[in-house]
């Protein structure tokens, strides 16, 4: 005659558990978009009933127009600024920057480079206007303006 011993719950297999983990960090590792600059302006981007989203993120340059952030603005006043970059620039050294950015695309793509005004919705259109001055002066056109999209119609 056998003993028959206590039947419990068998134990969980761990054996798969580091290779879930591993995928889990690939995953994100993957999907998780890194950003290229340290945003020292703040904005808050105006509001638009009709957006469209950019088709090549990879050939846009962005241009921050707006007042310094918050942990700044002892230091750098709260006047609209530009930024380009991880630093602040002046109007006129735009041209310099959009022949850099144009540097780093392939040859093909040169003409398909958008430059996208991020500006605060509260900044001064002559901020504005001398930004798109110089994007005129270095030939980039192609200009894509970011808003939220605002729900609903208010009239």
């Amino acid at each position: 005659m056998k003993k028959k011993k206590e039947k419990g719950v068998p134990p969980i297999s761990t054996a798969s558990l580091p290779d879930i983990i591993f995928m889990l960090l690939f995953f994100f590792m993957v999907v998780t978009t890194m950003r290229e600059q340290e945003l020292i302006v703040k904005f808050r981007l105006p509001e638009a009933t009709e957006v469209n989203k950019l088709e090549k993120k990879s050939l846009a340059s962005y241009i921050y127009i707006g007042p310094p952030i918050d942990s700044r603005q002892a230091k750098d006043g709260t006047n609209t600024r530009i930024q380009l970059n991880d630093s602040y620039r002046t109007a006129s050294q735009i041209g310099e920057f959009i022949a850099s950015e144009r540097d780093k695309l392939k040859e093909d793509e040169r003409n398909a480079m958008t430059v996208v005004l991020k500006a605060d919705r509260y900044s001064l259109m002559g901020d504005i206007t001398d930004v798109k001055q110089e994007l005129r002066k270095a030939n980039a056109l192609k200009i894509s303006y970011a808003a939220s999209k605002k729900l609903g119609y208010n009239y």
